[in-house]
C-alpha cells in the first residue's frame, strides 16, 4: 500500500476530523501528528533527522498508511508527492488566515513559543505517550525544526500569518491542478470523495476535536 493522500495543509485547519475521514473512506490509517504523540515515539527520531535533510525511506516508513495530513507529514508534502506521484495532494485550510491564526494562537503557538523560551513547550496533551530519554530529546528537536521551517522563529501574528499564506501560495503554484485538492472543513464529503472517486457515505463528517498541547 502506498499513500493515496498527501496532506500539505497546515496544524488547526481540520485535520484531526480528516484523519478520522480518510480512515474511513480508504480503510487504512492516516498518519496524523497524534500517531507519533500517543504511540509511535520512535517516529521522532526520523522525523528529526528528515528535518535535517537525512530523508527516510518513505514507503517503508509509512507502510500500512493510506494518507498523512497535519505536521510534521505536511511539511514535507514536496518530498512525498515526489516519493508518491499518483497521490493527491490535500490542502487543507481554514475560511480565513485570521480565524486560523486564532486557533493556532490558543494551541499550537503556546508550544512554539514554550519552546522558544526554553521551557517545556506548553501543556502536555493528556494521555501523551511516556518516551525514553533519547526519543525525548528526538521530539524536542523534531518540535524546534518544524517550527522554525513554519515561522523562522517569529511568532507574533502579523509574522505567522504571512507564513501561513506564503505556504498556501506555494501549495497551489508547485502541484499540478489536477493533484491538488483545496478543502475546508465546512466542504465535508463531497470534494474529498469526488477526487478520489469513491462514494460520499452515509454517515455525518466526523467533526473531531485535535490535542490542544504539543510535546516537547
Amino acid at each position: 500500500m502506498g499513500l493515496r493522500v498527501v496532506g500539505a495543509g497546515f496544524p488547526r485547519t481540520g485535520t484531526t476530523s480528516l484523519k478520522a475521514a480518510l480512515e474511513l473512506l480508504l480503510g487504512a490509517r492516516c498518519y496524523h501528528m497524534t500517531e507519533l504523540l500517543f504511540g509511535r515515539l520512535e517516529d521522532a527520531v526520523v522525523w528529526r533527522d528528515a528535518y535535517a535533510g537525512v530523508m527516510p525511506d518513505w514507503h517503508g516508513f509509512l507502510a500500512g498508511y493510506a494518507a498523512g495530513v497535519d505536521w510534521p507529514m505536511s511539511q514535507f508534502w514536496r518530498e512525498l508527492s515526489a516519493a508518491f506521484p499518483d497521490a493527491l495532494v490535500l490542502l487543507s485550510r481554514r475560511e480565513n488566515a485570521e480565524r486560523w491564526y486564532q486557533s493556532m494562537d490558543r494551541t499550537v503557538l503556546r508550544g512554539a513559543r514554550g519552546l522558544a523560551r526554553g521551557d517545556s513547550g506548553g501543556e502536555q496533551p493528556p494521555g501523551l505517550a511516556t518516551a525514553t530519554p533519547e526519543q525525548d530529546r528526538a521530539r524536542t528537536e523534531m518540535a524546534r525544526a518544524m517550527f522554525a521551517g513554519a515561522f523562522d522563529g517569529s511568532y507574533d501574528r502579523d509574522s505567522v500569518i504571512a507564513a501561513y499564506e506564503r505556504h498556501l501560495t506555494e501549495v497551489r503554484a508547485t502541484v499540478p491542478a489536477h493533484r491538488l485538492l483545496e478543502w475546508q472543513p465546512a466542504d465535508g464529503w463531497a470534494p474529498l470523495c469526488a477526487a478520489l472517486g469513491l462514494p460520499v457515505p452515509d454517515v455525518p463528517f466526523p467533526h473531531e476535536k485535535g490535542a490542544e498541547g504539543l510535546s516537547k
